[in-house]
């Protein structure tokens, strides 16, 4: 069993930054496909980043150039850094992890989720 808990999120106006964090427990986080998801009211969890076993990193073309996902596996965490953030990224946020198999984009792929932490960007 793996337990994911995000952490980071707030309020900020638009074209701020915030870095969120997500800490996983399970001793084989190394492996996991970790990823980025968010779902704002009324709508359906979407897509947002993604970052394979090896470190490479996949987008949604909405964050291109703005968001940037990474891992530390020695400290078990997963970063979301967010700069020049958009009212349109308000959302609640959430960290996945998929245990084994490539990099996808499809919420039903991934095998634990956390909570979710709430980014609120105002304009």
């Amino acid at each position: 069993q793996v337990q994911l808990v995000e952490s980071g999120g707030g309020l900020v106006q638009a074209g701020g930054s915030l870095r969120l964090s997500c800490s996983a427990s399970g001793r084989a986080f190394s492996y996991y496909t970790m990823a980025w998801f968010r779902q704002a009211p009324g709508k359906e969890r979407d897509f947002v980043a993604a970052i394979s076993e090896g470190g490479g990193g996949y987008y949604t073309d909405s964050v291109k150039g703005r968001f940037t996902i990474s891992r530390d596996n020695t400290e078990k965490r997963v970063h979301l850094q967010c700069n020049n953030l958009k009212p349109e990224d308000t959302a609640v946020y959430y960290c996945a992890a998929r245990q084994s198999g490539r990099l996808t984009t499809a919420i039903s792929d991934y095998d634990y989720w956390g909570q979710g932490t709430q980014v609120t960007v105002s304009s």
